[in-house]
Order: C-alpha cells, then sequence, then structure tokens
C-alpha cells in the first residue's frame, strides 16, 4: 500500500513535469493592441493566442494595450508591465507620438529605453517590434523617419521586426471602423492571421 502511495506520487510529478508551461506572450501597445472599440476578445492579440493554442505551441497572451499611449507613457508604465515573467515581448508602440508630431529622435529613445528594460529584467525574452506608419500629411521627411526607427531599433536590438503591423487592413474603409484608423472586427482578424506566422517561429 505504502509503496504503491510512492508510485503514485512519482507518477504525479513526472506528468506535471511533462506538462508544458506556456509560453507568456506580452502585447505593449495602445489603441490598436488594446482593440479599441471592439471587445478584448475580438482583438488580434486574443485571436492569435486562440490560433497558436490550437496547435502544440500552448501559450499565454497578456494584453497591455492601452488606447492614447504614447512612447513616453509607455516607458513610464513598462515596469509596473514587467512584475511578471515573460517569453515574448511585442512592443507596439510609437503611432501617437507620429500622429502629435512629437520629436523622432524623442520617440526612438523611448522605445529603446523600454526595450532595455524588458532585456534587463528578463535576458531571455524574445523582443518583437511592430512597425507604424504616420500619414503623408505629416511631411516626407517626417514620415521617412519615423518609419526608419523600427527596423533601425530592430537590428540594433536583434529583434523580429513586424514591418508594418497593419499591413493589409490599413488605409482599407470596410476593415476599418467609422474613425478610418481602428481596424473593425474583420481587420482583426487579419492582423491576427498574418501575425500568426510570426510567433509560430518564436515559440
Amino acid at each position: 500500500m505504502v509503496v504503491g502511495k510512492k508510485a503514485l506520487i512519482i507518477a504525479s510529478i513526472l506528468f506535471f513535469s511533462a506538462v508544458e508551461t506556456p509560453k507568456v506572450i506580452l502585447f505593449f501597445g495602445d489603441s490598436l493592441t488594446a482593440g479599441y472599440g471592439l471587445s478584448t476578445e475580438e482583438a488580434f492579440p486574443a485571436l492569435i493566442e486562440k490560433e497558436l493554442n490550437k496547435s502544440n505551441k500552448k501559450v499565454k497572451v497578456v494584453n497591455a494595450g492601452l488606447s492614447g499611449e504614447t512612447s513616453a507613457g509607455g516607458l513610464s508604465r513598462i515596469d509596473w508591465i514587467l512584475r511578471q515573467p515573460v517569453d515574448v515581448f511585442v512592443l507596439e508602440l510609437g503611432a501617437n507620438d507620429g500622429l502629435r508630431g512629437l520629436p523622432i529622435e524623442q520617440t526612438r529613445k523611448n522605445l529603446q529605453s523600454i526595450i532595455e528594460k524588458v532585456k534587463t529584467k528578463y535576458p531571455d525574452c524574445k523582443i518583437v517590434l511592430a512597425g507604424m506608419m504616420v500619414p503623408p500629411n505629416m511631411g516626407k521627411q517626417y514620415t521617412d523617419e519615423f518609419k526608419s526607427i523600427y527596423p533601425e531599433l530592430a537590428k540594433n536590438n536583434k529583434a523580429t521586426l513586424i514591418p508594418f503591423i497593419l499591413e493589409g487592413v490599413g488605409g482599407i474603409e470596410k476593415l476599418n471602423q467609422a474613425d478610418g484608423i481602428h481596424p473593425n472586427v474583420e481587420g482583426h482578424k487579419i492582423i491576427a492571421n498574418n501575425l500568426k506566422k510570426v510567433f509560430e517561429k518564436l515559440i
């Protein structure tokens, strides 16, 4: 009887050891990540979690998106967000900086500081940088310099780059809400489908 109990305990230990702990993907962004105008379940981070969990890649997605967030705002709250373990950190910030015409160098420094804080806290964490663009009415020089922020940061930090997170969605009326800026349900589905391949390679 005692032997049986010991065997049961050993079997239980082996079972729980074999159970794969889900990888944590943390999406840190603005209204796009937060799913402005939609429920959290309809936003692309939740959709990506659902798709990845259909396979053997078990993940837990944390949506740390905040509508209206700037790179400076993100930097001010990153320490609080990093209190939880993170395996993959997705940085989707800067668009609101661009729409406000904030200095390019300021945005670049803020994003770099966020990345450095993540690396310091979790050295093995994989970084994903979501590229953004600003409307042409900001002027060619500003739009070109803004667009270059993301590939430069990705290269310097050996991060995975998503060239333009709104690829196939941005500027397409039927895929966006009435404001013409935020994707609707169908738009978020396309974003999730586009990004799924990125995370399949990282997890």
